[in-house]
């Protein structure tokens, strides 16, 4: 039976709201990354081209960081939330010079990745193919 390796990655400071972000990281969760990854590309909002980064990064530290070989067909998205980032405070000019403050809002996406390792088929014995040849010729 093939064990299951997990991995993960930060995207922080995105510009967008986290209401937002959470809409498109919704589309994904509990998917195969395969799946994912033509999901985000055809999703026409801003925050999919960052749920998109985040999501290859992860898919990458999977791939490149275990010491084993994992299987990229079994590879799916195994958590994905996205938190709110730093507010930036800022101020827009208003009438009679005044001036009003609003935030600049940004987010904070989290996903780790579950993928199983790769089964290799065990060979057989050359002492057992040489047997079975033997009996076909009889």
């Amino acid at each position: 039976m093939a064990e299951t390796y997990f991995a993960h990655a930060y995207e922080k400071g995105i510009d967008s709201q986290p209401r937002k972000t959470n809409i498109v990281a919704s589309l994904v969760r509990d998917r195969y990354v395969a799946d994912a990854v033509v999901i985000l590309e055809h999703t026409p909002r801003r925050a999919a081209r960052a749920v998109l980064k985040a999501v290859e990064s992860a898919n990458a530290n999977l791939l490149n960081n275990s010491k084993v070989s994992i299987d990229p067909k079994t590879i799916r998205i195994a958590r994905i939330f996205v938190t709110s980032g730093t507010r930036m405070r800022r101020y827009v000019p208003a009438s009679r010079g005044r001036a009003l403050p609003y935030e600049k809002i940004s987010s904070n996406i989290f996903v780790e990745v579950a993928g199983e390792e790769k089964v290799k088929k065990a060979a057989e014995k050359p002492e057992a193919k040489k047997a079975e040849a033997k009996k076909e010729k009889k």
